[in-house]
């Protein structure tokens, strides 16, 4: 909150040593005003920032996080690896709705060195719309106990998640080469093949790992479990056949609910 009452939301930027961080730097020499509660973090490439970074920095109490980097095709090393955060980003954005997070608070933007006015103007359009939506968690209808578990959980899985992303959900390079790359990685990753291979490879396991999480506390009946991950019984029990079978949970049926491995 700043003194006047108003809430100020925490916002984290991570940005390109090459591109934005100077953009950042012309902006402050040049005296463009931009929200003061933005922290910056400078990376060598924004191909750096990884999802345990983002998921490390929305459990620690930030409301928003920027990612800056070169524009497409533009970038300081040989391996284009703004490209990577693209992609990175991209899956975040879909892993974080699968959490209950509003993946608007997550923003990646391409801003040169000589670009201090678009870097304002972003940053004077990322913070106001944070602000809008609100601080994070009680934002998307869940207390601070429940945001963490969530958050928690789907921490667990970003080595796995890099190995899926490594091997099935990677862009095809060729995309690099389009006239108008962003657009291209933009339909990829919202085509319906892979809004499907992202569900039947990371969002199910997610479920499992918040079922199996859940029950190392305790007993749960179906209904319980369903409850307290906002799905559907049906669902909840779909996932439960499946950990069964690979020996996560066990039913017991003297309680009438499942238990842990």
């Amino acid at each position: 909150m700043s003194a006047g009452g108003e809430y100020n939301p925490k916002l984290l930027g991570i940005i390109c040593n090459w591109c934005c961080y100077g953009g950042a730097d012309l902006c402050g020499v040049s005296r463009l005003q931009y929200p003061p509660h933005i922290r910056l973090i400078r990376v060598m490439c924004s191909a750096r920032v990884d999802l345990a970074h983002i998921f490390r920095a929305f459990s620690h109490g930030l409301d928003g996080v920027f990612i800056g980097g070169c524009h497409l095709n533009d970038c300081h090393y040989i391996t284009n690896g703004n490209f990577n955060a693209l992609g990175m980003v991209k899956i975040c954005k879909k892993l974080l709705e699968r959490t209950g997070i509003n993946p608007a608070r997550l923003r990646l933007e391409w801003v040169s060195a000589g670009e201090g006015i678009r870097f304002a103007n972003i940053m004077n359009d990322f913070a106001p719309a944070i602000r809008k939506l609100g601080p994070l968690g009680s934002s998307e209808g869940m207390d601070e106990k429940t945001l963490l578990f969530k958050l928690q959980t789907a921490s667990k899985l970003i080595p796995f998640i890099k190995l899926v992303e490594r091997e099935r959900l990677r862009a095809p390079l060729k995309l690099r080469a389009c006239s108008e790359p962003e657009k291209e990685y933009n339909k990829f990753f919202n085509s319906e093949e892979m809004n499907k291979l992202f569900d039947d490879t990371i969002a199910d396991k997610l479920v499992i790992n918040q079922i199996t999480s859940l029950l190392r506390d305790g007993p749960l009946a179906t209904g319980e479990i369903s409850e307290a991950l906002s799905l559907g019984p049906s669902e909840v029990s779909r996932q439960l056949k499946v950990s069964s079978r690979h020996g996560f949970v066990r039913y017991d049926a003297g309680l009438n609910r499942f238990m842990a491995v």
